[in-house]
């Protein structure tokens, strides 16, 4: 149970952090599975719809920045993302009936894991409300150099930014329109998770030390939060939509918020990856560039 403290951080800040939450067995059941990986990595000469490459990937030298919807491909992450250690914190925050948006595991590796420029995940998705926030499970030790998430405490509670350049949308925030100065580092050991409101702008620079710094991050909507026509993520069958349902019951009947709202279009017309979408934008806060230790 969250305490009334922590509660009341979450409507505030934005954030949570809540140390070693996940049990050690289900961590190492992760680590395990993730080794495959490593092995078709080294097959592969382009990302995929299953697998995102860096972009100094090569087959002698396989390397992957993010394994796309873990919770399809590893048991592993099924079995967490029906867990209680992970559900409940979310449910006290959220309600009783939640809905998987989707997952993602960005594998941030020493010495050269891609940035994430500043941004909001509501610019990529707006739905109907904004009862949705993103669960951040730490499966490495997160310190302040190997490139720890970096969270605007408060900015949920104001505006949606521009996240287009040039007329197209492409994720990210010009560093120049936001105090970067004011940025929470998020640091914890892993089997810690972090959760952070949809709104939250946020954002992480490139891995420079010698140790991981692997996120697995499911994004979750309380049941009645629909999407917006003109979201990067489109409204499926609704067999589909009930199939994501994480616990409670599922609804056909939107809550209607009066949130603030940005259409991401002009959509990206080869949008791969959010690190290739934002690569397009003018200013970048992080290095453009990976550095090897």
């Amino acid at each position: 149970m969250l305490t009334p403290s922590q509660y009341q951080n979450y409507q505030e800040q934005g954030y949570l952090l809540l140390e070693n939450q996940i049990p050690g067995e289900m961590l190492s059941a992760i680590h395990s599975e993730l080794e495959q990986f490593n092995v078709i990595a080294k097959g592969m000469k382009q990302s995929d719809d299953r697998i995102d490459l860096e972009e100094s990937h090569s087959t002698q030298a396989p390397r992957i920045r993010r394994i796309k919807l873990p919770h399809l491909q590893m048991s592993s992450c099924r079995n967490l993302m029906r867990h209680d250690c992970l559900l409940e914190p979310v449910r006290e925050l959220l309600g009783a009936n939640l809905r998987l948006h989707t997952s993602k595991l960005n594998m941030k590796r020493a010495g050269y894991g891609a940035a994430v420029e500043w941004h909001q995940d509501w610019a990529f998705y707006p739905h109907t409300n904004d009862d949705i926030l993103a669960v951040g499970v730490m499966l490495d030790d997160m310190t302040v150099d190997n490139g720890p998430l970096l969270f605007l405490p408060g900015s949920h509670r104001g505006q949606i930014y521009n996240h287009h350049s040039n007329g197209e949308f492409v994720g990210a925030i010009s560093p120049d329109e936001i105090d970067t100065n004011q940025a929470r580092v998020i640091t914890a050991p892993a089997g810690s998770i972090s959760l952070h409101h949809v709104r939250l702008v946020h954002g992480s620079d490139t891995n420079r030390s010698r140790y991981d710094r692997r996120l697995l991050l499911y994004e979750i909507t309380a049941a009645d939060a629909f999407p917006i026509m003109g979201a990067i993520s489109k409204l499926p069958s609704i067999e589909e939509y009930d199939g994501r349902m994480l616990c409670g019951e599922s609804t056909i009947e939107p809550r209607m918020s009066q949130v603030p709202i940005r259409i991401p279009l002009p959509a990206p017309r080869d949008f791969g990856s959010i690190y290739q979408l934002q690569s397009k934008a003018s200013r970048l806060a992080f290095s453009a560039h990976e550095k090897l230790s």
